[in-house]
């Protein structure tokens, strides 16, 4: 690669010059900036002991050495302490081929040996839909474990559902008072849509009981509420479930069964999924015991109650709750058993969970308590802390059935997508069938770009209009450039794709594109070293412009000069295989035709 052969060239630049061994991890380049002629900038400032001169002799004299040294720098130009050097034409064409020959640029393949990351994402509960913050936690998590396979790990993704609590019994109970044996098949509604109708439906109920108490005592809200006997009967439940009541355990596994159903629908459009799955149900307990493992080792200590808790103040922090008096487990419990489970099923060198912003105190405990515990990977788990989505209209609640759905959202977006390609014209030619496939991938690519091209770490407003547009920084605009570009290559199917080196001339927006294309690696490092898909999207985007703008200024089926035909036609294919490779890290798939 260019900047491997510069990087080697500098180094020995320097050692012929000054006499002085330099690491190549010392020796800077950098884009250069487009005001400054060139392609790759050297800042010479870390050499400058070496040389014992000023910046601009030590770049002046690095820069002659490279043009007599090195046959891939055409030429170089200096400005201050920064050398621009400008790359040969023939060191990016032979770029280009090395590109066009490997299907999988910039992606490593892993091994049997390479680290194993467990990733952690959606964790929904049984109690109602995914939603729109679910959609953004799943295409996080998916996308976060291909760009860690990408990067030659080993990865197994990995979900934790929350399927036992008070809120799955809300759920339970108002099926059993409301439901009138309603089933999904009887009601014609996905198992997770009609569970969380009950959820919905438990919540006004109670709320209308609580009024009805305030108003005939009197009373305040908070006694109103622990008067509550709808309250009251779900807590009884709970201890039911608990103590392994067979009608109650019998009802929830029912009820949960129709919920999974639903989520692998739901999963399945989105376009996710996973290695393994646990539950709640299966971990607490394996929780509780190694709490009490902790507490006989003397990490823990129990309080008067019988409560079981961490003291953390020598970490800076406070008393951490782990069990409560009644012996019942906190989610804190629930996530050591599952960490158990987890490292008794996989080898693991790193885990990730992808959870909510919401949620950084309670991981900064988790990994001191799993570090405590003995489990290697606790002190370096990562929490891939990402904020919430909402809609220009603001936040939802689930209790009050006011959240996004996720099913509907993509549905809608589906349908927005088939309405504006139609508007456009876009679908013309095609059968039904064809077009209401493309409908779907520009639906879904635009959710899903739109929601992955933002900093995760932000909270973000979710348009829908916006993310439609085929214009701009978004999933279509992308996804019609390579549309666009395939039918170009389906026009010249009959052109031998070929690179002439010995008859080629090109020109600098060639260059730049091949140049952009070679960062496609460095790209896919970065977003796993930071855990940034964005990364990815925001590159595929300006990779998109530029080919764009190669488009419009140049012709490439009505080139008369047969070498350079074939040249575009090879840098455009690989233009597409770049986008197709980026896009498909972030879970988001290309049409052929658009």
């Amino acid at each position: 690669m260019i900047e491997e052969k510069l990087v080697k060239s500098i180094v020995e630049a320097i050692q012929a010059l000054y006499g002085t061994m330099v690491e190549p991890a010392q020796v800077q380049l950098q884009k250069t900036k487009k005001e400054f002629e060139g392609h790759l900038t050297l800042v010479v400032f870390p050499f400058l002991r070496a040389s014992r001169k000023g910046p601009e002799q030590t770049a002046q004299e690095i820069g002659e050495y490279l043009a007599a040294h090195e046959p891939m720098v055409q030429a170089f130009n200096v400005i201050k302490g920064f050398l621009n050097i400008t790359i040969a034409a023939s060191a990016w064409i032979e770029l280009l081929g090395c590109i066009d020959n490997d299907d999988k640029y910039g992606l490593q393949t892993p091994t049997e040996k390479s680290p194993l990351v467990m990733i952690e994402y959606s964790s929904p509960n049984t109690n109602k839909p995914l939603h729109l913050g679910h959609v953004r936690n799943n295409l996080l998590g998916y996308a976060l474990a291909n760009i860690m396979e990408a990067n030659g790990n080993r990865v197994v993704k990995t979900n934790i559902v929350n399927d036992r609590g008070i809120h799955i019994c809300k759920s339970m109970l108002a099926w059993q008072k409301y439901g009138e044996g309603e089933t999904p098949e009887t009601s014609g509604k996905k198992g997770d849509h009609l569970i969380g109708d009950y959820y919905v439906a438990f919540d006004k109920h109670y709320k209308a009981e609580v009024a009805e108490i305030m108003e005939r005592e009197g009373c305040t809200k908070e006694e109103a509420e622990a008067k509550s006997p709808l309250m009251a009967e779900a807590r009884e439940m709970l201890v039911k479930w608990e103590a392994g009541d067979t009608a109650v355990r019998g009802l929830w596994q029912m009820m949960n069964e129709w919920v999974y159903a639903g989520f692998d629908e739901t999963y399945k459009m989105m376009g996710v999924d996973f290695d393994k799955i646990y539950y709640e149900s299966q971990t607490y307990l394996e929780g509780k015991e190694k709490v009490m493992e902790g507490l006989d080792k003397g990490f823990f200590f129990r309080k008067e109650d019988g409560s079981v808790w961490a003291d953390l103040t020598g970490e800076g922090l406070d008393h951490k709750l782990l069990l409560r008096s009644d012996g019942t487990s906190v989610y804190m419990t629930q996530d050591i058993g599952t960490a158990k489970l987890r490292f008794q099923d996989y080898p693991i060198n790193k885990m990730i969970y992808v959870v909510g912003n919401e949620q950084n105190y309670h991981f900064q405990v988790l990994s001191i308590l799993l570090d405590k515990l003995g489990f290697d990977w606790g002190k370096d788990l990562v929490h891939f802390s990402y904020g919430m989505v909402e809609l220009p209209e603001g936040k939802m609640k689930s209790r009050e059935g006011t959240v996004v759905d996720a099913d509907d959202l993509m549905a809608e977006m589906i349908a927005t997508a088939r309405d504006t390609s139609k508007e456009l014209g876009k679908l013309d030619g095609l059968t039904a069938e064809e077009a209401e496939n493309i409908a779907r991938i520009v639906g879904l690519g635009a959710l899903k770009y739109f929601i992955l091209k933002v900093d995760a770490r932000k909270n973000m407003t979710f348009n829908p209009k916006e993310s439609i547009d085929f214009n701009g920084n978004t999933g279509p605009f992308i996804q019609y450039t390579y549309a666009r570009i395939q039918s170009i290559l389906r026009k010249a199917a009959d052109a031998q794709l070929t690179i002439d080196n010995a008859q080629l001339t090109i020109n600098e927006k060639e260059m730049a594109l091949i140049q952009k294309l070679a960062e496609f690696p460095a790209v896919v490092k970065e977003a796993g070293v930071s855990y940034t898909p964005s990364v990815i999207a925001n590159y595929v985007y300006d990779l998109v412009k530029e080919f764009n703008q190669f488009y419009h200024d140049y012709s490439i089926l009505r080139e008369e000069d047969e070498a350079v035909k074939q040249f575009r036609l090879v840098l455009s294919a690989n233009v597409a295989k770049i986008i197709r490779l980026g896009m498909g890290l972030l879970g988001i798939e290309v049409p052929d035709r658009m």
